[in-house]
């Protein structure tokens, strides 16, 4: 083999690890972001943002607006 071989392997490997980051740093946005926000079903968040990846991403920005959607208070609590 020659050196272009070994270089075309090593930025071949480098993609494929850059390419997983950034779908695992995808999937962990809304929990993280809903973790930050102090959201009241934060777990559930972040569940909804792994579950996305069986998914294809299809289901991410619904994960993503519920990261940032709070809960309204009832009437009468504080």
């Amino acid at each position: 083999m020659s050196f272009m071989d070994y270089f075309a392997w090593f930025i071949l490997i480098v993609l494929l690890v850059t390419a997983v980051a950034i779908v695992v740093a995808l999937a962990a946005a809304p929990g993280y972001i809903a973790r930050k926000r102090g959201h009241p079903w934060a777990g559930a968040v972040e569940v909804a943002g792994w579950v996305t990846l069986i998914c294809g991403f299809v289901l991410w920005p619904v994960s993503l607006i519920w990261a940032y959607v709070d809960v309204p208070k009832r009437e009468g609590t504080r």
